[in-house]
């Protein structure tokens, strides 16, 4: 019988996951089957950090706000200013005061004095 040449599907499946795992290291990234087991776990890591992430980072934002508020006033916390907000309907998100709390300090103590009136 004569030899029977295999398809490219097959080798260009590997070739694309040798690709994604190209920078792990050692048999992480050179033998098939632990590149794919791999690549998924990667892409199992990155989904769940996602959301992780933005969770990391509201806490950041309202820790910062919340050192500033705190600074500025003794009887006055970040809850407080969060609920005043809503009340005088401002629409300010954490991010935006957090940033306005590091780089203007000042901007975010006329913002709640604004807001206690």
């Amino acid at each position: 019988m004569t030899r029977i040449r295999r398809g490219y599907i097959a080798r260009r499946r590997r070739t694309k996951i040798r690709l994604f795992a190209s920078t792990f290291r050692g048999s992480h990234s050179r033998l098939t089957r632990t590149t794919t087991q791999q690549k998924i776990r990667a892409l199992v890591s990155a989904h769940r950090d996602r959301g992780k992430q933005k969770r990391y980072f509201r806490r950041l934002w309202i820790t910062r706000i919340n050192a500033v508020i705190r600074d500025n006033r003794v009887f006055y916390s970040y809850s407080r200013l969060i609920h005043d907000l809503y009340k005088k309907q401002l629409l300010l998100n954490r991010k935006i005061l957090a940033q306005i709390a590091i780089s203007n300090r000042n901007c975010l103590y006329m913002i709640s004095n604004e807001i206690i009136k």
